[in-house]
């Protein structure tokens, strides 16, 4: 446990910090979450809607420093791939 009081008012900063990253970190989740799965079950233009929402949520998340830019990027062009794989006429 912090003893000063300069670490206390840390540790409770911190705790506060993480309840807002966790909130706004399970919400992306649950949104790329959803556009995956909607991309898998092959109807374009909820998909489209939910990798929109996705990316959406990604960049805000990099906004507030939640998770890093290019680990937006990477999930964000995998969301887009996946979309336009499942687009394109099958052979």
């Amino acid at each position: 446990m912090p003893i000063t009081k300069s670490a206390i008012k840390a540790m409770r900063v911190s705790a506060r910090k993480n309840e807002k990253n966790r909130a706004i970190r399970s919400a992306m989740k649950t949104k790329v979450t959803k556009a995956e799965s909607a991309v898998a079950a092959g109807k374009t233009e909820p998909a489209v809607e939910a990798v929109k929402g996705a990316a959406s949520a990604l960049d805000k998340a990099v906004i507030k420093g939640i998770i890093h830019p290019n680990n937006a990027a990477r999930r964000k062009s995998r969301l887009a791939k996946k979309l336009n794989q499942a687009a394109e006429p099958k052979k």
